[in-house]
């Protein structure tokens, strides 16, 4: 796929999460994606295989957030088989009681029209703050 076309898948899977729809992600993940979550602290890891994604990450998120999980992006970048996305959650609330609206860079690296990788830039310290630690 070009640049272009590569652009394009994220913006449609972008325009689902903007709704709390994850399943155009889900549906255009490679098999064997590899999700990591670029950071420090108990946030940071790597999660490898579609399966490991849904059910530990998206999962955990599950239980962390009372409403659907919300991401807007509004800033698209693509060269060859990497799209970069600036983004913003847009979350009602955490079970904490706190609202979660993190930031977010993401850097997709597309293959066969498909997620292979993620390398997730976040303020893990907010998500600390207003969802806990990973085993909280």
């Amino acid at each position: 796929m070009s640049a272009a076309e590569n652009k394009q898948l994220m913006r449609n899977i972008f325009a689902g999460l903007a709704e709390g729809n994850s399943q155009p992600l889900i549906d255009n993940m490679d098999n064997d994606i590899r999700w990591r979550i670029a950071a420090e602290g108990s946030w940071a890891r790597t999660f490898e295989g579609k399966q490991a994604v849904v059910t530990k990450l998206f999962g955990l998120l599950q239980t962390k957030i009372a409403t659907r999980l919300r991401i807007l992006a509004y800033r698209f970048i693509a060269e060859n088989d990497l799209v970069v996305v600036e983004a913003r959650g847009k979350n009602n609330i955490s079970k904490s009681g706190v609202p979660y609206d993190n930031s977010y860079c993401f850097v997709f690296r597309i293959a066969n029209g498909k997620v292979l990788e993620v390398t997730e830039y976040s303020d893990t310290e907010l998500g600390i703050k207003t969802l806990g630690g990973w085993d909280s």
